[in-house]
């Protein structure tokens, strides 16, 4: 039955994998790891996440991380500065974003914010 369907277009892993991580990146902000994982979850192969996460590139993983730091440091505007990188940092991480990259990003943010008296848009 399900080699039927496959045969006739109705189950098709790998473009379920490319609408998954297309979706979970652009609307939720997911980094490649967050995707990958959840893709494992869902019990597609190793090959076809591979191919699917292809369309997530460096730029537009920092692009999502630096969003998600702008709106999480504007809800906490002041608080202590350990304070707020704790919890973007920490929000971040959860989005599966790399502990490097979320110091990086949140760094930037305050210092710009610092200097302009605001976050960039």
């Amino acid at each position: 039955m399900l080699d039927r369907l496959e045969e006739v277009g109705l189950i098709d892993d790998a473009a379920y994998a490319e609408m998954l991580v297309r979706t979970r990146h652009s609307e939720r902000g997911l980094a490649r790891r967050a995707i990958s994982q959840e893709l494992r979850r869902r019990g597609v192969d190793v090959e076809t996440s591979s191919v699917a996460l292809e369309q997530v590139d460096d730029d537009s993983e920092a692009d999502a991380a630096r969003e998600i730091a702008r709106r999480r440091l504007a809800r906490t505007v002041g608080l202590d500065r350990d304070v707020r990188v704790r919890r973007v940092v920490g929000a971040l991480a959860r989005k599966g974003h790399s502990p490097g990259r979320a110091f990086e990003v949140v760094k930037q943010l305050l210092d710009d914010e610092a200097v302009t008296g605001e976050l960039d848009s």
